[in-house]
């Protein structure tokens, strides 16, 4: 070889290393299709804020995100490809699983415990489960609540069988408590706040009591994905998951900023409504639960329990091992 050649070969050689040592240039940012359970509400202004500050560019995630209609059906979508990950509650997954042999996985927890609860009239009188007997609860069909109330009921030492249970169309639930014409509906309590707001307005006030304070502390809201992302996107999905846990830790520190941001980005939420949810969705995500299992993590004890609840609820195999369903390894190491 030449000298001049040579000498030409080694600029080139050097110019090619210095570009691979560039941020970014040795690795394209993996896309990312987070699919929501529901609508964007404040609950999930962590995601948002996180694209807006830059955590999921950091982290090597190009995330976009869609809203859902419903645990079961993003779950289907996931499992189609139309997004890589989904957000679902844990037990759609557990009766997909079962029932439909879909190959998805958990790989991180939302929420610590379920947010699952009872929203009652304050001027009722209701303050505990027993208080509930020989009242209407407005439910809408197939509404977990309703799945779940039975092991609520043993714990509270209450008789479901004293509690009528009247269908309704999910959209009249609110104003038919407020009216009087229910006497408790189900939601999840990071949704108080709002629904408090409305009631508030008409001239009454609202009160909740939350399943979990009748020993029911299940896994609910999760990440879940493919097995074969599992397989084959193993980087991608530690990212994501980095990312999402400083994007929570972020919301934490400046929850103003973050729904800020997500406000920005949905307009249809207000301000107040993003703070008032985000607030009682962090309380789900920092827990003293989460000091054991690490945000995010998991117990094979709840998990069992988890388990058991849903099986008993759905008619599922008592017998299946739920840690067949998780895969935890995504996780960042426990602070």
């Amino acid at each position: 070889m030449s000298k001049t050649k040579s000498s030409a070969f080694t600029a080139v050689f050097s110019a090619a290393i210095a570009l691979t040592a560039l941020p970014g240039a040795a690795h394209a940012a993996d896309k990312v299709h987070l699919m929501l359970d529901w609508i964007p509400t404040g609950d999930y202004a962590p995601y948002y804020a996180g694209i807006a500050s830059g955590i999921y560019e950091r982290n090597g995630i190009e995330l976009r995100i869609s809203k859902g209609n419903g645990s079961g059906d993003t779950l289907s979508k996931v499992a189609g490809g139309a997004a890589e990950i989904g957000m679902a509650d844990v037990s759609a997954l557990f009766t997909a699983r079962q029932r439909s042999s879909v190959p998805l996985k958990m790989i991180g927890a939302v929420y610590a415990h379920s947010p699952h609860s009872l929203f009652v009239r304050k001027d009722s009188g209701i303050t505990t489960f027993t208080g509930l007997e020989g009242k209407k609860i407005g439910i809408t069909p197939g509404n977990s609540h309703r799945l779940y109330f039975p092991a609520v009921a043993a714990a509270a030492k209450t008789d479901p069988n004293k509690i009528e249970w009247v269908t309704v169309d999910g959209s009249a639930m609110g104003p038919l408590l407020i009216s009087g014409k229910v006497d408790a509906i189900p939601s999840y309590s990071t949704n108080f706040y709002y629904q408090n707001k409305q009631a508030q307005k008409a001239g009454k006030e609202l009160a909740f009591l939350p399943f979990v304070e009748a020993g029911f502390a299940i896994y609910s809201l999760a990440f879940h994905t493919t097995e074969a992302n599992i397989k084959n996107r193993p980087e991608m999905l530690k990212n994501f998951m980095k990312a999402t846990s400083e994007a929570w830790e972020a919301a934490r520190k400046d929850p103003q900023a973050t729904c800020e941001a997500h406000v920005k980005a949905i307009p249809q939420v207000d301000l107040d409504d993003c703070l008032g949810s985000l607030k009682a969705t962090l309380g789900f995500i920092f827990t003293d639960h989460a000091k054991d299992a690490g945000v995010g993590g998991i117990t094979a004890e709840r998990l069992n329990k988890t388990y058991e609840v849903v099986a008993q609820a759905q008619s599922l195999d008592p017998k299946t091992d739920p840690a067949s369903a998780v895969d935890m390894s995504f996780l960042p190491p426990k602070k």
